[in-house]
């Protein structure tokens, strides 16, 4: 029996590609999460920026709680089954009148993994509306293969490569992922999505989650890494990561420079970056 979701909530999301809006965090909890990133924020001199904002489970102890987070777990197990791995943690933030937006894409076309059971939790530190541009999802779409995407590179993508889709998108079709704080949404790997910019007076902050069953392995790699969060990994395709014992510890901030650069190596491939920006 499913610990979470319902049969029907499953069923939608094999269905779709999606489901939202599931309540994994309360609202004081999303805003303690808040909190604490703006408290490293003020501490830093200004927003959290290049490799930081990635793998940032591997920095901040706070962060490693909550891609193990009981409710979040339970709610992966319920679609992707027991044995689980974070593969990877983003931030996207939009600041307040700004103009970064995420372009039409698919998650799955430069990741590498060996298999589309790959599912993102999306958690909502602010909420998630129109007006600063929350994420859209075009339903069905998780169904295709990779289609085609070209590289951009553009200034205000918050995406690694900028990368668009290159074929043409029904955005008639597209529904508005609209969330408030401590809620998430869960998307498939393949699924189309976007986002606009923030025309709000305030930021639009998420924590995207990355979780993959453990017998998924990496293909476009020599080697990648992940976190075991639930159950026994019986097929070692991911060296495996160690909890961070205090935020910015020294030895934390090296191993994820190298886990970081090394995946960045997959992320970039074909393009001669071989490494995110060190802002």
């Amino acid at each position: 029996m499913p610990r979470v979701l319902s049969e029907a909530a499953i069923e939608r999301y094999r269905a779709a590609g999606y489901h939202f809006p599931v309540r994994v965090l309360t609202a004081a909890e999303a805003e303690g999460y808040r909190r604490e990133l703006e408290a490293y924020e003020a501490k830093a001199g200004g927003p959290i920026s290049g490799p930081y904002r990635h793998k940032s489970h591997l920095l901040f102890t706070w962060l490693d709680g909550l891609v193990r987070h009981p409710q979040v777990l339970d709610v992966v197990e319920d679609v992707l089954g027991p044995n689980l791995f974070c593969w990877s943690t983003s931030f996207f933030i939009k600041e307040r009148e700004s103009r970064a937006y995420v372009s039409w894409h698919q998650d799955a076309t430069y990741w590498g993994l060996s298999s589309p059971d790959v599912m993102t939790v999306w958690i909502a530190f602010t909420p998630a509306n129109l007006e600063n541009g929350c994420m859209k999802f075009v339903p069905g779409t998780h169904a295709l293969e990779v289609v085609p995407h070209q590289d951009t590179f553009a200034r205000d993508n918050l995406l690694t490569r900028g990368q668009e889709i290159a074929v043409e998108v029904d955005e008639a079709k597209a529904v508005d992922v609209i969330l408030e704080p401590g809620e998430a949404s869960l998307h498939h790997v393949r699924l189309f999505h976007g986002s606009a910019p923030n025309r709000s007076a305030d930021r639009r902050i998420g924590f995207a989650i990355r979780y993959v069953p453990t017998y998924v392995r990496q293909i476009a790699g020599d080697a990648d890494s992940a976190t075991l969060v639930r159950g026994v990994d019986e097929h070692r395709n991911f060296e495996h990561e160690p909890r961070p014992r205090r935020d910015l510890d020294p030895e934390m901030l090296a191993f994820h420079q190298s886990v970081t650069d090394r995946q960045a190596k997959v992320l970039y491939r074909g393009t001669g970056v071989e490494s995110f920006g060190r802002a």
